[in-house]
């Protein structure tokens, strides 16, 4: 299962707006360990990318069971991360530095979705 996004995801997510600011919503499904793993990139990621990036944490908790959903739709942790615009997401992405954590969320997730948001009633 994918768990990070590849250079095709990236240029159609920069077809859009790149200037247009987004919402993440991350889904997560950790592997054995992974939580461990995935609290140490996201403690990396705080202290370099909040700031070089504009990123803001809105919401990170553990998944419950599900009040609607099909089997194996479950998911062990939800995060929103609201990235000031679409080419700042792909610029940290890019970063060398982002580079040498990346592989700690590589290994903490089985599975993972990664879905760009936008507000109701906004354009494009």
């Amino acid at each position: 299962m994918a768990v990070d996004p590849s250079g095709h995801d990236l240029a159609l997510f920069l077809a859009g707006d790149a200037d247009e600011p987004v919402v993440m919503l991350n889904l997560l499904r950790f592997a054995d360990g992974g939580r461990v793993l995935y609290a140490r990139y996201a403690e990396a990621f705080a202290e370099t990318f909040t700031r070089r990036y504009g990123v803001q944490l809105i919401y990170a908790g553990d998944g419950g069971v599900p009040l609607v959903a099909e089997d194996g739709q479950a998911w062990d942790a939800v995060v929103l991360v609201r990235y000031p615009s679409r080419r700042a997401f792909s610029r940290m992405v890019a970063d060398p530095e982002y580079q040498q954590i990346t592989h700690l969320r590589a290994r903490a997730l089985k599975e993972a979705v990664l879905q760009p948001t936008r507000p109701w009633g906004a354009t494009g």
